[in-house]
This record gives C-alpha cells, sequence and structure tokens, in this order.
C-alpha cells in the first residue's frame, strides 16, 4: 500500500468519526418524519419545531416552544414563562416575545411548503413590534395569515421568483392582548 493511499483510508476514517452531529440530526429529523403519520398535528409540529431548534437554532429549543393548535388557516404557540424567558420585573423578555412571534410566523411557512412538497427557504426581512401591556404568564401566539402564505409558497414555487409577504402575530396572556408583531415574510426556493 503506497503512503498516498494510506492517507486517503486515514482522512476518510477521521472523517467519518468527526461527523456524529450530522448522523444525529439526520436521525432526529427522520424520527420526526415518521411521527408525522401516528400524532395529531400539533403534536408532530412541536416535535418538529423542537428537533429543528435543537439541531439548527439552539436559542429557540431553550424557549420551549409548543404547538398548541395547527390547521391551514392558523397556528397557536405556546411559550413558557420560565427562568430563561423572565426579565427583571418577573415578566416575559422582549427576546422570548420576538422568538414566539417568529417561530408562529414560520410554522405556516414551513408547513405550506411542505403540503406544496417545495424546497423553500422562509425568513423574517423585518419585524414591528407594538408592546401593549405586561405579560406575566405563558404567552399564547397566534398567526391566521395561513391562506395567504399559502398562495406566497406556490407563486414561489410556479415563478422561481422571491415572493414577500406581511404577517401578524398576535400574542395573549390570560385572554388579554399583550403584543402584536408585523413582520415581512420573504421566501424565496432552495438552490
Amino acid at each position: 500500500m503506497t503512503r498516498t493511499v494510506a492517507i486517503t483510508r486515514w482522512r476518510r476514517k477521521t472523517a467519518a468519526r468527526a461527523m456524529p452531529h450530522n448522523n444525529l440530526i439526520s436521525s432526529l429529523e427522520a424520527i420526526a418524519h415518521r411521527a408525522m403519520g401516528l400524532l395529531p398535528r400539533h403534536v408532530w409540529a412541536t416535535l418538529f419545531v423542537r428537533v429543528f431548534a435543537l439541531t439548527h437554532v439552539p436559542l429557540l429549543f431553550l424557549a420551549r416552544p409548543t404547538v398548541k393548535e395547527l390547521t391551514d388557516e392558523r397556528v397557536v404557540v405556546r411559550i413558557p414563562l420560565g427562568f430563561l424567558s423572565r426579565n427583571h420585573l418577573r415578566s416575559m423578555y422582549l427576546g422570548a416575545l420576538a422568538i414566539g412571534a417568529d417561530v408562529t410566523g414560520g410554522i405556516l411557512a414551513l408547513e405550506s411548503a411542505r403540503r406544496a412538497k417545495a424546497s423553500v427557504v422562509p425568513i423574517f426581512k423585518d419585524l414591528k413590534a407594538e408592546f401593549l401591556k405586561r405579560p406575566e404568564t405563558d404567552v399564547l401566539f397566534t398567526c391566521a395569515d395561513g391562506p395567504s402564505i399559502d398562495r406566497a409558497v406556490r407563486q414561489c414555487v410556479a415563478t422561481g421568483e422571491r415572493q414577500q409577504i406581511g404577517v401578524t402575530v398576535t400574542a395573549t396572556a390570560k385572554g388579554e392582548l399583550v403584543a402584536r408583531f408585523a413582520m415581512t415574510l420573504s421566501i424565496k426556493q432552495r438552490p
């Protein structure tokens, strides 16, 4: 065996050992995909969000979002008030509220792309927030822009061009409106 062949084999072995993170991601995503048919829609959506967060956006995982309701038209996500999401006034921190708004609008975009079997990248271009009251309990985030997001995803797939759409998310605590978020969702096809 020549020295070049030996070095090539050694590199392959070390590269295979250095990628357990990628194998873990693939395994977790495969488990979540299999669970889709076995669990209610909002339960597998929670599982998907948490696996996605753990593997791609760890800060989102720390917020512990739970999907309470998921239909083609709307989604409701709960962010619990806890040690990591609370500020010095014992109300929900601004960053945790922004995370809740982001994940709520993003779930509808990802769900729409999954239904259309499209490989698209949704990302929020901007965020405008209006804070009305301090949330001192768990917060429910609601987005009812499913049909317009669905149209934008279909149009993106049909034309191949980036689509931008306004998305509104409301945040409530104990049935009272605590914040409103207006975001621009940008959707483009994966290269």
